[in-house]
């Protein structure tokens, strides 16, 4: 395609359909729930469940549900490129839009950043009930002390040879325990909060990728003296893992659990505005001074903690 042939119309349009044709594809929109906003902040009430059912003796009784609050603020953030006019008019190969799609790609992997970064600080925020995200000492209403934040002496699958490199049927094991743990929680009434669970995604560093792509996928796996069913792939119980890596996660020797296929999720994805693309083009101030075009995106946004019994951190060692 002749690039000389592009208006900026062109290039937004470009922009444009970029954004729309990746929206909502991307992982966090698995393990969070966006909403809507209309101010700087967002106040979030999260609302304790419903009691269980009891044999009806002596009348009904009524219990009022419990509440907690977490504020989540939006912040303002861009992204900007120029391309200088003579590049525009002189390219034949695919230049500009080479750089109109590594804007498009920073615009949609946003809330990735975003949500990683929060992810990786879950040990030492606070969430909902004023403990870290992830956390061994969860605590709300007749729930019981619960944990999200798992190690080797927690379960023993989680000890494994080579923490930053765990062989397939060691992450297997430990995938499928943590699994397990998910329906010890209890909620508020407590009750099983997770019972109903089995769909997951298990997210690694970049370094696990290998051996979770084999223990997601292969049907026996190694054991170093022979071969074994994989315990991931259950024949009698509807278990489905969704496999993720993000390059983004420090830790080498952790991975996370999350579950979702309920309405509830561990995380919040705020949006104020949608992504908002700009530009300073032809017959611009802009352009008759640097003889250059400007094309930006730029949104208002941000993540927060939703619901820590929905997702689990898991340490191998």
């Amino acid at each position: 395609m002749d690039q000389s042939a592009l208006t900026s119309r062109d290039i937004i349009g470009m922009i444009d359909n970029g954004l729309e044709v990746s929206k909502d594809k991307s992982w966090p929109h698995l393990c969070g729930m966006e909403f809507g906003s209309n101010q700087s902040m967002e106040k979030y009430k999260i609302i304790g469940t419903t009691p269980a059912m009891r044999e009806w003796i002596g009348g009904r009784s009524a219990k009022s549900l419990r509440t907690a609050g977490i504020d989540v603020t939006n912040k303002h953030f861009e992204s900007t490129i120029e391309i200088h006019v003579p590049d525009l008019r002189r390219d034949k190969t695919g230049f500009v839009q080479l750089r109109i799609g590594q804007l498009v790609g920073r615009a949609n992997q946003h809330w990735a950043k975003l949500l990683s970064t929060l992810r990786v600080a879950g040990t030492t925020t606070a969430c909902v009930d004023k403990q870290y995200f992830y956390s061994a000492a969860h605590s709300w209403g007749d729930s019981g002390t619960l944990s999200n934040l798992l190690t080797h002496s927690d379960y023993s699958e989680l000890d494994v040879a080579t923490p930053a490199n765990p062989t397939p049927v060691e992450l297997a094991k430990a995938i499928l325990k943590v699994v397990q743990h998910f329906y010890t929680l209890k909620d508020d009434q407590g009750e099983p909060t997770n019972e109903d669970a089995n769909r997951f995604m298990v997210q690694v560093p970049a370094n696990m990728f290998a051996a979770l792509a084999q223990a997601c996928s292969s049907q026996f796996l190694s054991t170093g003296t022979g071969a074994i069913d994989n315990p991931l792939l259950l024949k009698d119980f509807p278990l489905s893992i969704v496999p993720s890596v993000n390059p983004r996660l420090s830790a080498t020797a952790a991975f996370y659990v999350d579950r979702i296929d309920g309405v509830a999720k561990p995380f919040i994805l705020q949006r104020e505005t949608d992504v908002n693309i700009s530009a300073k083009a032809e017959g611009s101030e802009y352009e008759h001074d640097n003889d250059a075009h400007e094309y930006g995106v730029d949104v208002w946004r941000n993540v927060g903690f939703g619901f820590w019994d929905k997702s689990i951190k898991a340490t191998l060692s």
